[in-house]
């Protein structure tokens, strides 16, 4: 693979990294700022959002800007973002400066997938997008973990510090390493841009999409206030947020490899032996979270199982969106964000009920529940199709 591809990897790692580093520091924000820790996990939302309305308009915008600048641009404005956020005092500047990033993150993403598709030959695009996405992975796997180390041994603001610095390379790379082509010069025989919207009016790609954001609202409420309960409510010290952290990275990876063998021909079996399990596990973390042991089990197999789930209904919204080639991974990208900004709003609501640092758990709980009461009469529509494909690596790069 060509060496550019992997400093646009290093960017994605980057902001994978910033994305869901606040799980490990979120306490120590709340404090250095003078806020609740219910008030910082708004900060999670606040990135969502910015994902939410940034990843279908950019992408959008995006079609036909020159790749090279534009990128160059956006991964120097998330750059600065996080300076920003590293040196502010205030709340509401830290949260801006989140909302920003992430509108960096999502037109870097939609301008980044058409350059990794360019850097290869026709038969490698399907393998060079895999490596550029690995940098998410291995975001939650590596840089959450190590984000939180470095606060803890420093403060949060070097977390914001060292995202910073990843970026810089990575800009370098692309200035050296990524043609100055446009987007559009292989657009030759897309739908128009309308025609991609008006996929938005399918019912079954709605209620994916819809199912797609619920478990994820699961995933990122109890993701975001881990801390406390590692802390608090288990009694460890606070490297072992660290050590849970990248216990349900790993994890992540895990569900995200088995489900992706299984979610293309059997999504239907994933669902109907994941979602139950997962609605059972987030009740079970609640109830045991104060036994180390298992708490250190449940994070894993949380992880797993939420990853699998999600990766598998997010891969649904691509089937059921084959006339979107350009949008419909901006689509993903909204439904998965739309969880991550709800989740943590809802499970901070929790925070000063009795259930306390649990509540979040139990909230995940209840709404993995609502997932398959939705899902479970309109099985048959989630179903795999084989009359209907998903868009390819190359249709959606270009």
């Amino acid at each position: 693979m060509p060496i550019p591809l992997y400093f646009l990897a290093m960017a994605v790692f980057a902001m994978g990294t910033s994305e869901f580093m606040l799980a490990g520091v979120l306490p120590d924000i709340a404090s250095g700022l003078d806020v609740a820790v219910g008030t910082a996990g708004t900060l999670t939302s606040a990135f969502a959002v910015g994902m939410v309305v940034g990843a279908p308009l950019v992408a959008a915008l995006a079609r036909n800007w020159p790749r090279r600048p534009s990128l160059l641009g956006f991964i120097l404005v998330f750059a600065a973002a996080h300076v920003a956020g590293a040196i502010t005092t205030s709340f509401p500047v830290l949260f801006a400066t989140r909302v920003l990033a992430a509108l960096a993150n999502a037109g870097f993403l939609a301008v980044a997938l058409t350059a990794a598709a360019a850097l290869v030959s026709p038969d490698k695009k399907g393998r060079a997008l895999a490596v550029l996405l690995s940098g998410t992975t291995v975001a939650t796997i590596a840089g959450v973990p190590g984000g939180s180390v470095l606060g803890t041994v420093l403060d949060w603001r070097a977390t914001f510090w060292a995202v910073a610095a990843l970026c810089l390379p990575a800009a370098l790379g692309i200035l050296k390493g990524i043609p100055a082509g446009r987007v559009g010069e292989e657009a030759s025989g897309r739908p128009a841009l309308r025609a991609e919207l008006a996929q938005l009016t399918r019912r079954r790609l709605i209620l994916v999409m819809l199912l797609g954001a619920l478990v994820n609202a699961a995933t990122f409420g109890s993701f975001t206030f881990l801390a406390p309960v590692v802390t608090d409510t288990a009694g460890l010290g606070e490297l072992w947020v660290s050590v849970v952290l990248v216990l349900f990275g790993a994890g992540s990876f895990v569900g995200v490899t088995f489900a992706g063998r299984l979610s293309d021909q059997l999504p239907g079996l994933v669902i109907a032996v994941g979602g139950p399990l997962l609605l059972i596990g987030w009740p079970a973390l609640a109830v045991l979270a104060d036994k180390p042991a298992a708490l250190l089990v449940l994070v894993f197999v949380q992880g797993a199982l939420s990853f699998a789930l999600g990766s598998t209904l997010i891969a649904r919204v691509l089937y059921e969106a084959p006339g979107a080639p350009t949008m419909a991974g901006s689509y993903a990208t909204a439904a998965l964000n739309v969880g991550a900004a709800v989740g943590p709003l809802i499970a901070a609501t929790t925070l000063s009920t009795a259930a306390g640092n649990l509540g979040p758990l139990w909230s995940s709980g209840l709404l993995v529940g609502i997932t398959l009461l939705i899902a479970f009469p309109l099985r048959t529509v989630i179903a795999a199709d084989r009359s209907t494909r998903p868009c390819p690596p190359e249709a959606t790069a270009k």
